[in-house]
């Protein structure tokens, strides 16, 4: 039974999500750090790195964690705004918990940052595996391709 939930749970999208995960985190923070200690405000910041981190994570995630390699206008354009929208939903979320945490409970930005990037984290996992990126697989197959 591990056996089979390691190879369930192990293998190379999951992998590959997490290493594209850790650097899309990456550029989130870096933008995030530099733009607060500029004396930006933490919520513009946040704004920002988010804006950054999504325009990086489609990209990778679209070519390397799910190799979707789908480029006609009218399918880029779909699956652009279907990612777009489905970050845009997790960063309103993010956004407004990490200002929940700063603002009504006093917490530093920075750990409450990391709050946000965790919870962060899974839902995009679970919006690009089954919604946005959901069919690349399948018609990688039935083209050929």
């Amino acid at each position: 039974m591990f056996e089979k939930l390691w190879k369930k749970c192990v293998n190379y999208e999951t992998v590959s999500y997490i290493i594209c995960g850790v650097l899309t985190t990456a550029v989130d923070w870096v933008v995030y750090a530099v733009m607060c200690e500029a004396g930006i405000d933490y919520r513009i910041a946040q704004a920002a790195s988010w804006a950054a981190a999504v325009a990086f994570a489609y990209i990778v995630n679209k070519l390397i964690v799910f190799k979707n390699f789908d480029f006609r206008p009218g399918y880029l354009w779909k699956e652009a705004c279907a990612f777009v929208a489905a970050r845009g939903f997790s960063g309103v979320l993010t956004w407004v918990m990490l200002v929940a945490m700063v603002d009504w409970l006093s917490w530093n930005k920075y750990l409450g940052k990391v709050i946000v990037s965790a919870v962060n984290l899974v839902l995009n996992y679970v919006f690009s595996k089954i919604w946005i990126f959901k069919g690349s697989k399948e018609k990688e197959n039935s083209h050929g391709a």
